[in-house]
């Protein structure tokens, strides 16, 4: 029977379970809400995986003990060193051999297909991860409170800066304006601190950074530049992991990317790339192989010492 391999890709809005087999094929996905321990706690997230786990199980209509690996890659893993043995035992008595590490490695491995290089995340939050010759780097991830630069939630931040600065007569208005009242559907500007202060979780929080697409299409300028910053601090986290790497000089370094920022397509890619030619030159920004899904799912099988071949990787494709 061909070896299965059990991909979790955690994250600060949901959470997706996908099983694959050594030949490529996909035989379960799953998803679920956020798997963020600092939002929901421990108890709930041991709780969400076990049911992830065993809802892709039965889609796949295999038991447990077929899996011959599972990753699970988890936001703020290895944040905080006190609770390593608390996310290693997250998924002991679900599946017989398995990992638990960061969600940065999902991405990486399935936007780059497990190559060498760099990959960005921004979605509810932000950091970056790349390989280059058998070494590992990260760069950001620090958390919404004082880092996450380019990340939704970050950006929803801005969004929220920038209504309340044209509100205010601050800043000249412009269809953000409008976007946001009706957003939240206020009936006073200053309803919105009752909206969001002490009340909006992080998940919630980031759904907002869509409005500065949404005013950026609409010809905001002001939420246009939001957007390049957005783009210029992802470069940054880019060239960081290059830094920690030793890449100074290294032409065509691969640099590919995911989570749900960048669907603000060129909106975010433009400013990226013309960041990266400062910050990075030779970089080379790839269009992501496959999602962070698939890239755990990936990871799994490298871990468990049999990494898909080509012709798998192009039937997964």
């Amino acid at each position: 029977m061909s070896a299965l391999f059990l991909g979790i890709d955690g994250g600060g809005t949901k959470t997706a379970f996908v099983l694959i087999d050594e030949g490529g094929r996909l035989l379960a996905h799953h998803e679920s809400t956020t798997s963020y321990y600092i939002e929901i706690g421990f108890d709930a997230l041991r709780a969400l995986l076990r049911d992830g786990v065993n809802a892709a199980l039965r889609l796949a209509g295999v038991p447990a003990s077929d899996i011959a690996h599972a990753f699970a890659g988890l936001p703020a893993h290895g944040e905080d060193s006190e609770l390593f043995t608390t996310f290693d035992g997250l998924l002991t008595d679900v599946v017989p051999r398995s990992t638990v590490g960061n969600d940065m490695v999902c991405s990486w491995a399935g936007s780059l297909a497990g190559a060498d290089g760099i990959s960005l995340v921004a979605g509810t939050g932000s950091i970056a991860y790349g390989e280059w010759m058998g070494r590992g780097a990260r760069c950001g991830g620090w958390g919404e409170v004082f880092g996450d630069e380019g990340s939704a939630h970050w950006l929803a931040r801005e969004v929220l800066a920038l209504f309340s600065r044209m509100a205010d007569c601050r800043a000249e208005p412009g269809p953000l304006l409008g976007l946001v009242r009706e957003h939240f559907e206020l009936k006073h500007d200053l309803d919105l601190c009752g909206e969001i202060n002490g009340s909006a979780a992080r998940s919630e929080l980031a759904q907002i950074a869509r409005l500065a697409t949404a005013a950026a299409q609409a010809g905001d300028v002001q939420a246009r530049q939001l957007l390049v910053r957005a783009g210029d601090e992802l470069a940054a986290l880019a060239a960081g992991v290059a830094r920690n790497l030793g890449l100074a000089g290294i032409q065509a370094v691969p640099v590919s990317y995911s989570g749900g920022v960048f669907a603000a397509g060129e909106l975010v890619l433009g400013p990226l790339q013309a960041a990266l030619a400062r910050r990075l030159p030779g970089a080379m920004l790839k269009t992501p192989r496959f999602g962070p899904e698939l890239g755990a799912a990936l990871y799994a099988a490298r871990l468990g010492g049999r990494p898909l071949s080509a012709e798998a990787l192009g039937r997964l494709s």
